[in-house]
Protein backbone atom coordinates (compact mmCIF):
# COMPACT_ATOMS: atom_id res chain seq x y z
CA UNK A 1 0.00 0.00 0.00
CA UNK A 2 2.79 2.43 0.91
CA UNK A 3 4.63 1.65 -2.35
CA UNK A 4 1.45 2.29 -4.35
CA UNK A 5 0.96 5.65 -2.61
CA UNK A 6 4.60 6.59 -3.20
CA UNK A 7 4.30 6.14 -6.95
CA UNK A 8 0.90 7.77 -7.46
CA UNK A 9 3.02 10.85 -8.19
CA UNK A 10 6.43 10.91 -9.87
CA UNK A 11 9.17 13.14 -8.53
CA UNK A 12 10.86 13.90 -11.83
CA UNK A 13 14.61 14.23 -12.31
CA UNK A 14 14.11 16.66 -15.21
CA UNK A 15 11.09 18.76 -16.19
CA UNK A 16 8.83 17.57 -19.00
CA UNK A 17 8.11 20.19 -21.66
CA UNK A 18 4.37 20.65 -22.16
CA UNK A 19 1.72 23.13 -23.23
CA UNK A 20 -0.92 24.91 -21.15
CA UNK A 21 -3.64 26.29 -23.40
CA UNK A 22 -1.09 26.31 -26.23
CA UNK A 23 1.69 28.09 -24.28
CA UNK A 24 4.95 26.49 -23.21
CA UNK A 25 5.06 25.05 -19.69
CA UNK A 26 7.28 22.79 -17.61
CA UNK A 27 5.84 19.79 -15.78
CA UNK A 28 7.80 19.40 -12.54
CA UNK A 29 5.74 16.57 -10.96
CA UNK A 30 3.13 14.33 -12.54
CA UNK A 31 0.88 11.62 -11.18
CA UNK A 32 -2.25 9.65 -11.90
CA UNK A 33 -4.40 12.40 -10.41
CA UNK A 34 -2.70 15.59 -11.53
CA UNK A 35 0.45 17.60 -12.22
CA UNK A 36 2.57 20.39 -10.76
CA UNK A 37 3.56 22.82 -13.50
CA UNK A 38 5.55 25.99 -14.12
CA UNK A 39 3.97 28.38 -16.59
CA UNK A 40 3.59 32.01 -17.63
CA UNK A 41 0.71 34.06 -16.26
CA UNK A 42 -1.52 33.71 -13.22
CA UNK A 43 -4.11 31.06 -12.37
CA UNK A 44 -6.86 31.09 -9.75
CA UNK A 45 -8.07 28.16 -7.66
CA UNK A 46 -10.85 26.30 -9.46
CA UNK A 47 -9.86 27.63 -12.89
CA UNK A 48 -9.69 25.13 -15.77
CA UNK A 49 -6.95 24.74 -18.40
CA UNK A 50 -5.81 22.30 -21.09
CA UNK A 51 -2.49 20.51 -20.50
CA UNK A 52 -0.67 18.45 -23.12
CA UNK A 53 2.75 16.81 -23.31
CA UNK A 54 4.48 14.15 -25.34
CA UNK A 55 5.53 10.66 -24.36
CA UNK A 56 7.32 8.47 -26.89
CA UNK A 57 5.30 8.91 -30.12
CA UNK A 58 2.04 9.89 -28.37
CA UNK A 59 0.49 13.04 -26.96
CA UNK A 60 -1.09 13.01 -23.51
CA UNK A 61 -3.81 15.59 -22.94
CA UNK A 62 -5.96 16.47 -19.94
CA UNK A 63 -8.44 19.10 -18.90
CA UNK A 64 -7.17 20.27 -15.51
CA UNK A 65 -8.45 22.23 -12.53
CA UNK A 66 -6.23 24.49 -10.45
CA UNK A 67 -5.84 23.42 -6.82
CA UNK A 68 -3.23 26.01 -5.83
CA UNK A 69 -1.15 28.54 -7.74
CA UNK A 70 1.64 30.86 -6.60
CA UNK A 71 3.57 33.50 -8.56
CA UNK A 72 7.25 32.63 -8.08
CA UNK A 73 9.04 35.28 -10.16
CA UNK A 74 8.81 37.73 -13.05
CA UNK A 75 10.22 36.97 -16.50
CA UNK A 76 12.42 39.40 -18.43
CA UNK A 77 9.36 40.79 -20.24
CA UNK A 78 7.62 41.44 -16.88
CA UNK A 79 5.30 38.44 -17.37
CA UNK A 80 4.50 36.54 -14.17
CA UNK A 81 5.84 32.99 -13.82
CA UNK A 82 3.70 30.72 -11.63
CA UNK A 83 3.83 27.28 -10.07
CA UNK A 84 0.45 25.59 -10.15
CA UNK A 85 -0.73 22.36 -8.61
CA UNK A 86 -3.61 20.89 -10.61
CA UNK A 87 -5.85 17.86 -10.70
CA UNK A 88 -6.84 16.02 -13.85
CA UNK A 89 -10.55 16.48 -14.55
CA UNK A 90 -10.96 14.88 -17.96
CA UNK A 91 -8.69 12.77 -20.15
CA UNK A 92 -8.67 13.55 -23.87
CA UNK A 93 -8.82 10.46 -26.09
CA UNK A 94 -6.67 7.60 -24.77
CA UNK A 95 -4.63 9.88 -22.49
CA UNK A 96 -5.53 8.06 -19.26
CA UNK A 97 -4.13 4.77 -20.54
CA UNK A 98 -1.08 6.51 -22.01
CA UNK A 99 -0.41 8.26 -18.70
CA UNK A 100 -0.63 4.96 -16.81
CA UNK A 101 1.79 3.37 -19.29
CA UNK A 102 4.23 6.26 -18.85
CA UNK A 103 3.97 6.04 -15.07
CA UNK A 104 4.52 2.28 -15.16
CA UNK A 105 7.65 2.72 -17.30
CA UNK A 106 9.12 5.37 -14.99
CA UNK A 107 8.25 3.41 -11.85
CA UNK A 108 9.86 0.25 -13.26
CA UNK A 109 13.11 2.15 -13.78
CA UNK A 110 13.02 3.57 -10.26
CA UNK A 111 12.29 0.17 -8.69
CA UNK A 112 15.08 -1.43 -10.72
CA UNK A 113 17.48 1.25 -9.49
CA UNK A 114 16.36 0.69 -5.90
CA UNK A 115 16.86 -3.07 -6.14
CA UNK A 116 20.28 -2.76 -7.81
CA UNK A 117 21.39 -0.21 -5.24
CA UNK A 118 20.21 -2.40 -2.36
CA UNK A 119 22.12 -5.40 -3.75
CA UNK A 120 25.28 -3.37 -4.24
CA UNK A 121 25.56 -4.27 -7.90
CA UNK A 122 28.28 -2.92 -10.19
CA UNK A 123 26.19 -0.02 -11.45
CA UNK A 124 24.72 0.76 -8.03
CA UNK A 125 26.56 4.10 -7.88
CA UNK A 126 24.74 5.17 -11.05
CA UNK A 127 21.47 3.87 -9.65
CA UNK A 128 22.05 5.72 -6.39
CA UNK A 129 22.57 8.93 -8.36
CA UNK A 130 19.26 8.39 -10.13
CA UNK A 131 17.49 7.92 -6.81
CA UNK A 132 19.22 10.94 -5.28
CA UNK A 133 18.15 13.16 -8.19
CA UNK A 134 14.46 12.26 -7.95
CA UNK A 135 12.54 15.47 -7.33
CA UNK A 136 15.25 17.73 -8.78
CA UNK A 137 12.85 19.01 -11.46
CA UNK A 138 10.76 20.63 -8.76
CA UNK A 139 13.55 21.54 -6.34
CA UNK A 140 15.62 23.36 -8.97
CA UNK A 141 12.67 25.39 -10.30
CA UNK A 142 10.85 26.08 -7.01
CA UNK A 143 12.94 28.76 -5.37
CA UNK A 144 12.14 30.46 -2.10
CA UNK A 145 9.54 29.56 0.49
CA UNK A 146 5.80 29.36 1.02
CA UNK A 147 4.05 30.70 4.12
CA UNK A 148 0.93 28.77 5.17
CA UNK A 149 -1.27 30.81 7.55
CA UNK A 150 -4.36 29.55 9.41
CA UNK A 151 -6.90 32.18 10.44
CA UNK A 152 -10.63 31.90 11.24
CA UNK A 153 -10.68 28.30 10.02
CA UNK A 154 -9.18 29.10 6.62
CA UNK A 155 -5.71 28.65 5.12
CA UNK A 156 -3.92 31.27 3.05
CA UNK A 157 -0.80 30.41 1.04
CA UNK A 158 1.69 33.10 0.06
CA UNK A 159 5.20 33.03 -1.46
CA UNK A 160 7.94 34.29 0.83
CA UNK A 161 11.52 35.34 0.21
CA UNK A 162 12.50 34.45 3.78
CA UNK A 163 11.94 31.30 5.88
CA UNK A 164 10.31 33.20 8.78
CA UNK A 165 7.88 31.02 10.76
CA UNK A 166 4.58 32.86 11.41
CA UNK A 167 2.72 32.55 14.70
CA UNK A 168 -0.47 31.50 12.89
CA UNK A 169 0.95 28.75 10.69
CA UNK A 170 4.25 27.60 9.22
CA UNK A 171 6.65 28.27 6.35
CA UNK A 172 8.20 25.54 4.19
CA UNK A 173 10.43 25.34 1.14
CA UNK A 174 8.54 26.07 -2.09
CA UNK A 175 9.34 22.63 -3.52
CA UNK A 176 7.48 20.72 -0.80
CA UNK A 177 4.76 18.37 -2.05
CA UNK A 178 1.14 19.61 -2.00
CA UNK A 179 -0.29 16.35 -0.64
CA UNK A 180 2.23 16.27 2.20
CA UNK A 181 1.43 19.91 2.98
CA UNK A 182 -2.26 19.08 3.12
CA UNK A 183 -1.57 16.43 5.75
CA UNK A 184 0.58 18.91 7.68
CA UNK A 185 -2.19 21.52 7.58
CA UNK A 186 -4.73 19.01 8.88
CA UNK A 187 -2.35 18.03 11.68
CA UNK A 188 -1.80 21.71 12.54
CA UNK A 189 -5.55 22.35 12.72
CA UNK A 190 -6.11 19.64 15.34
CA UNK A 191 -2.90 20.26 17.32
CA UNK A 192 -2.63 22.16 20.60
CA UNK A 193 -0.21 25.07 21.10
CA UNK A 194 2.75 22.78 21.81
CA UNK A 195 1.95 20.60 18.80
CA UNK A 196 1.82 23.64 16.54
CA UNK A 197 5.17 24.81 17.91
CA UNK A 198 6.68 21.44 17.00
CA UNK A 199 5.21 21.66 13.49
CA UNK A 200 6.89 25.05 13.04
CA UNK A 201 10.15 23.54 14.28
CA UNK A 202 9.93 20.73 11.71
CA UNK A 203 9.06 23.27 9.00
CA UNK A 204 12.07 25.35 9.99
CA UNK A 205 14.32 22.31 9.51
CA UNK A 206 12.97 21.81 5.97
CA UNK A 207 13.71 25.44 5.09
CA UNK A 208 17.26 25.08 6.41
CA UNK A 209 17.75 22.07 4.11
CA UNK A 210 16.38 24.05 1.14
CA UNK A 211 18.87 26.89 1.70
CA UNK A 212 21.78 24.45 1.45
CA UNK A 213 20.79 23.29 -2.08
Amino acid sequence: MAERREFQRLKLVKPILGLIDGRNALILDVGIGGAFVEHYGERKSGERFHLSFGWEAATIEFECEVRRSVIVRTASDETSVSHTGSRFVKAIGDSQNLLEQMMATFVARILAAQRANARGERDSHHDANILELLGDARRMRARGFVANRFHDGLWSVEPSAAPHQPDDGFTVAAHEDDDELQVLRQTYESADAEGRRLIRLVAQLTTSSARRH
